[in-house]
């Protein structure tokens, strides 16, 4: 503690509950229990999901990763904080649908009701999109599931194709490809099984209530910010006002209001003020030497916004402009380098600082786990990095 009693967080210590909480010093066993320490696991690139859970030993298998998607139904897969596709556990749905995605929904379906009169194919936007909902609903209600194509098959006026009037669009899109976006957002429909392998980011939907067996639930907006902004903190505390506001997308008044109110207490950093919750104050111990090989998009880098703890000056080499992060090499709860795929199937790591000899063994291992796991499946990240298209050329 300091003079003020306010207890001191080190990276160190930082790292440590990285370690612990994200399933590096112990085996977070199943799917569902990794999305649930880490309050979801990125899936805007569906091979993050099966990599980061076979990089933390959640998952021995493809099979294993599916079976909790599709067969006992225990995570799903959402459109969730900053516009990004995550897998959810089912628990935690209704919190995510309520604190962020109901927002997006509404300006979303405002922007498409305004594209819809300008393009003259409806003259009042809003009605139209509750017809086409309506007719998909009933459509995948009768067949159980069906793709987007599919669905724009069997219902001629979701395959009206228009140009959106926004500066810079030339392509054009069909309506129904709007309208499922829209009805997924909503929680109304869920992506099932996709189209193609584990790889593939086409999906066909189905009813949520048939899905899940019942409708996402009901909480206030309010609420749901409070206990969204609990579990980032359980998974990522101590982090800043600054990480949470990022990770979630809110305003910053949102964003204080839901540290208030879960009674967040102050920490002084290394690098300045950051919060924990209030029964998460007692110290952590140091855990034994581990390393990692994350995918690209996972969970643990893209938890906080101010990264130079875990990160040093990598950015450059390891995130794309837009800030996605590549697939990186982990040492002790620090990025020491980065990793691909080649074209053959193996995977190749450049180091980007010095790293001990027992580094280089563990980071061994875990090269060959994940090829093992991967099998003969070719694979190229979504959003493609500097490094890691260096190590592809």
């Amino acid at each position: 503690m300091d003079s003020r009693g306010v207890r001191f967080v080190s990276d160190t210590e930082r790292r440590a509950r990285l370690a612990r909480r994200h399933g590096f010093a112990e085996r977070l066993e199943g799917l569902h229990l990794l999305a649930e320490r880490l309050a979801g696991i990125h899936s805007t690139d569906p091979v993050s999901v099966f990599l980061s859970a076979a990089s933390r030993r959640s998952a021995g298998t493809v099979e294993e990763v599916e079976e909790a998607l599709y067969e006992s139904r225990s995570c799903l897969r959402m459109l969730g904080m900053r516009r990004t596709l995550f897998v959810e556990p089912v628990g935690l749905v209704p919190t995510v649908q309520r604190a962020y995605t109901d927002g997006f929904v509404a300006r979303e379906r405002k922007r498409f009701a305004g594209w819809l009169e300008r393009c003259d194919i409806a003259a009042d936007g809003q009605m139209h999109i509750d017809r086409m909902t309506d007719l998909t609903l009933t459509r995948l209600t009768e067949v159980g599931e069906a793709s987007t194509r599919e669905l724009t098959t069997s219902i001629p006026e979701l395959d009206r194709r228009f140009v959106p009037p926004v500066g810079g669009q030339t392509g054009s899109m069909s309506v129904g490809s709007r309208v499922v976006l829209l009805m997924t957002a909503a929680g109304l429909i869920a992506r099932t099984r996709p189209l193609g392998t584990w790889i593939s980011s086409q999906y066909r939907y189905a009813p949520m209530q048939h899905w899940l067996g019942e409708p996402i639930g009901e909480v206030d907006p309010a609420t749901a910010r409070t206990l969204l902004g609990r579990a980032w903190l359980s998974a990522f505390g101590p982090g800043t006002v600054t990480d949470l506001q990022w990770w979630t997308g809110w305003t910053l008044g949102q964003t204080r209001s839901a540290l208030a109110a879960v009674d967040a207490v102050e920490v002084d950093l290394e690098g300045g003020e950051g919060f924990l919750l209030a029964d998460d104050l007692e110290p952590v111990d140091p855990v034994e030497p581990w390393a990692a090989l994350l995918p690209s998009l996972d969970a643990t880098p893209m938890g906080w916004k101010e990264r130079a703890w875990y990160l040093g000056d990598h950015i450059p080499r390891l995130f794309d402009r837009n800030g996605n992060v590549g697939p990186t090499v982990w040492w002790n709860g620090r990025v020491v380098g980065g990793w691909a795929q080649r074209n053959d199937g193996d995977l190749v790591v450049e180091y980007l600082e010095d790293v001990p000899a027992e580094c280089r063994r563990l980071v061994d291992g875990e090269v060959e786990r994940l090829m093992a796991f991967v099998g003969p499946t070719r694979f190229t990240p979504r959003f493609r990095t500097p490094l890691e298209q260096s190590l592809t050329a």
